[in-house]
């Protein structure tokens, strides 16, 4: 089996000193968990940009993808609003995450440092765009929304 390619490494700054640097919980899973660095209280629907006290620089050929914790979202409803967020190789900003509780009665609470989303790193093409007077035939077509049955 060939040796995968290496993957060059995550560099982070922290922008606050009680920020938490993004951690895998077990080895081998493919998210970085992302905590927020001050405590976080949104009622039922109410949305919040949320720092984390990060700054990271993504690897060129390769995005960040900012999703919800499973466990977030089964015990409190907590989502993203922009699932999956993306974070771009040149962005060099606060890493932030747009939560949103979509519990109709309770109120989602986080002391600062808890988990509230994850961040996994992949390799994105980077073609160019080409612009064409056609596009080529395909069994599916221009079939959408709803085009393969239920």
């Amino acid at each position: 089996m060939p040796t995968p390619p290496a993957v060059p490494p995550l560099a982070v700054r922290r922008l606050r000193p009680d920020a938490t640097l993004p951690v895998r919980q077990h080895p081998g899973d493919a998210g970085l968990d992302l905590c927020c660095v001050d405590p976080v209280v949104l009622g039922p629907g109410e949305r919040a940009l949320v720092p984390t006290g990060i700054a990271i620089a993504v690897p060129d050929g390769y995005a960040g993808v900012v999703t919800p914790r499973s466990g977030l979202a089964v015990r409190h409803g907590l989502t993203l609003v922009n699932t999956p967020g993306v974070v771009d190789a040149g962005y060099r900003g606060e890493l932030r995450v747009l939560l949103l509780n979509t519990d109709r009665e309770a109120t989602f609470e986080a002391a600062a440092g808890e988990r509230i989303a994850q961040l996994l790193l992949v390799p994105v093409a980077l073609p160019g765009v080409v612009e064409v007077d056609a596009l080529d035939d395909t069994p599916r077509g221009v079939g959408g929304f709803g085009s393969t049955g239920r």
